[in-house]
């Protein structure tokens, strides 16, 4: 998350027009972006508008350098999939018309250490056009 938000950070800086979407049901990868702050996931404003109320407005929030942000959310871990959550934010942003935004560049945010194939949506659904897969030397990570 920390190097999707400064990727996101340093697209917005030089102009770009950036979308970062947190794929995580910890909804945290977008906070750097918002200076700390905790933003309405789309699946709790789903809950909350109703699916036919939704408007853009109510799930992208921006952050610093101008980058528009959406998290997903998720249920506890533990309880439900994870990954309906990114389902919903996608058909959701499709519905809305979000990505058709003119976005520079759309950074989805997908943690790795799940088997959920939830969680291979923007790859498996055509949403990137590249994928960048970042690990580090942790157990976890291997």
């Amino acid at each position: 998350s920390t190097i999707s938000a400064n990727i996101s950070a340093a697209l917005g800086r030089q102009g770009r027009k950036v979308l970062q979407v947190g794929c995580d049901p910890k909804h945290d990868s977008t906070r750097l972006l918002l200076h700390g702050a905790r933003i309405t996931t789309t699946l709790e404003y789903l809950k909350e508008t109703g699916p036919a109320q939704c408007r853009p407005e109510g799930m992208v929030h921006e952050g610093a350098f101008g980058v528009h942000c959406i998290e997903a959310g998720g249920p506890e871990p533990g309880v439900g999939c994870a990954g309906r959550g990114i389902l919903s934010t996608f058909e959701l942003m499709d519905r809305l018309g979000i990505r058709a935004n003119n976005y520079d560049a759309i950074i989805y945010d997908v943690l790795g250490d799940v088997v959920c194939g939830g969680f291979a949506v923007p790859l498996r659904r055509e949403y990137a056009g590249q994928v960048y897969i970042v690990t580090s030397g942790e157990f976890m990570a291997i």
